[in-house]
């Protein structure tokens, strides 16, 4: 038997970190047991779907390296087939039409409320006689298609995570709504119908999914047997939760796949970050791996059943791991777009090579994409914007006359290009010369070069901004600007 599992976002929104937790459980179980992952765009709520939802999901999959075997399949494009669907079950006397309204609905509802019962219909209309249909289609009433639900029935299935699942009929609230209608007969299908009726041609094996569709499994098995068709197994996977134990809403700061993508994390470490949110390695010394090697050893047997909380920090960690060991090229091509829409212009003189110089000097420090442009500022300006410690650096005793020495060295030696070597020798020079102890060097020129007091390696940033002649004019300008006193008018 092939394993053919599928993701089925609806495209009413971006592809959410959840939805995307679910295709990446789906695409490891796929792979582990060389099946087929299918795509399927769920779009029959056509007021809410947009076409740059799926486009956007369509892309977040891609970029996560989520490749498809099949589809993307588009349930508007297959309504033919639920309405055949739903008039075999009319044939079949296992649904019915439904013509209670919205005002009725609403007594029932209230008066179960007032009884302290949950809502559910009371099946009026399953035992209609032609009579009492073409009475109330006189009427103008519209109606919904339902099937029968046998309150006494017990649904039982084995669930991959969770284990042996038990419902009972009486539970589900009434007999349930699968279609609607239009004044031509049968209309939208719902979302517990069109699943099945999708899951059953596309040959499903077996259904990945969160939590919160338990109770739709048990909704779902009754049409499958309604259909005569095989069940397919289900796994359901652990909510995401917030630090606190909450479900993960916006309000913790959780976004779509895309904002991830603006945030600066790397596909390689939001993906492998994902994995973890619910399964564990047999190694569970190992959190650092590819789709490739996770999906050789993933199993329902090490999904937890409890929620598994999002940890922005451990998300930073592991995406700083494939930042500190991708490739310098690589790496380029990934920042440059950051710093172009980050407003950071480069001279000509800025070719290739430099540029990837300077990502290899920024590259052990940051631990998203992002946070690369406030590096590379002082890298694309003439002057730089002082911290308060560099302003309270640069006024200290004796720093002036230290910078003086480092820029009269480097006039005086005709240096035309620094390099570590000899930018270390002009150190030592000034500071024989000068009698000042080296650290106060050392930090005023950080100071004078950068406008910090942290950074990457300080020689190596002089090296670069010297290449782009950059270094001079920020010794110059640290040495005549009134810093304090202009950051502080009296």
């Amino acid at each position: 038997m092939t394993f053919r599992v599928r993701i089925a976002p609806s495209p009413t929104g971006n592809l959410h970190i959840g939805t995307a937790r679910t295709a990446v459980f789906n695409w490891l179980f796929a792979r582990h047991h060389n099946g087929k992952f299918i795509l399927r765009i769920e779009d029959t709520d056509t007021e809410r779907s947009r076409a740059e939802y799926t486009d956007n999901i369509l892309e977040g999959l891609r970029w996560l390296g989520l490749n498809w075997d099949e589809g993307p399949f588009f349930q508007t494009q297959r309504l033919d087939m639920y309405k055949q669907g739903v008039q075999s079950l009319l044939d079949k006397g296992l649904a019915y039409r439904c013509y209670t309204t919205s005002e009725e609905l609403e007594a029932l509802r209230e008066a179960q409320k007032a009884r302290n019962e949950a809502p559910r219909y009371d099946n009026r209309h399953r035992n209609l006689t032609p009579e009492q249909e073409a009475e109330f289609k006189a009427e103008g009433r519209s109606f919904v298609i339902r099937f029968k639900i046998d309150d006494s029935r017990e649904i039982v299935w084995k669930d991959l995570v969770r284990g042996e699942m038990n419902w009972r009929g009486s539970d589900l609230g009434g007999d349930m709504v699968i279609a609607r209608a239009t004044e031509d007969g049968i209309g939208q299908p719902l979302y517990n119908f069109a699943v099945v009726v999708d899951d059953m041609d596309m040959q499903i094996t077996h259904v990945i999914r969160g939590e919160d569709h338990i109770a739709n499994t048990a909704k779902q098995i009754l049409l499958y047997e309604a259909f005569s068709a095989k069940v397919p197994e289900f796994a359901h996977t652990p909510l995401i939760l917030n630090m606190e134990g909450r479900k993960l809403s916006k309000r913790d700061g959780v976004t779509s796949i895309s904002d991830f993508q603006k945030m600066g994390f790397t596909p390689e470490g939001l993906v492998n970050y994902m994995t973890l949110l619910g399964w564990s390695p047999p190694d569970s010394t190992q959190e650092i791996f590819t789709l490739e090697e996770a999906a050789k050893n993933f199993d329902f047997e090490r999904v937890n059943k409890a929620g598994a909380k999002f940890d922005w920090a451990k998300l930073d960690w592991i995406n700083s791991q494939y930042i500190h060991s991708m490739p310098v090229d690589k790496l380029t091509d990934m920042l440059i777009p950051f710093w172009e829409e980050a407003g950071y212009k480069f001279t000509e003189t800025k070719e290739r090579a430099w540029i990837e110089q300077l990502v290899a000097l920024i590259q052990p420090g940051i631990s998203r994409l992002t946070e690369s442009k406030d590096i590379v500022k002082m890298f694309s300006t003439e002057t730089v914007k002082f911290s308060s410690e560099a302003k309270e650096q640069l006024e200290k005793e004796g720093v002036k006359s230290a910078l003086q020495g480092v820029v009269a060295a480097l006039d005086n030696q005709q240096i035309s290009e620094i390099n570590a070597n000899n930018a270390k020798d002009i150190v030592k020079q000034v500071v024989k010369e000068q009698n000042v102890k080296k650290g106060l060097l050392m930090r005023s020129l950080r100071a004078a070069l950068t406008g910090e007091m942290n950074g990457p390696d300080l020689i190596e940033s002089w090296v670069l901004l010297n290449h782009i002649s950059l270094d001079k004019l920020r010794l110059l300008h640290a040495i005549d600007a009134p810093i304090l006193s202009q950051a502080n008018p009296q």
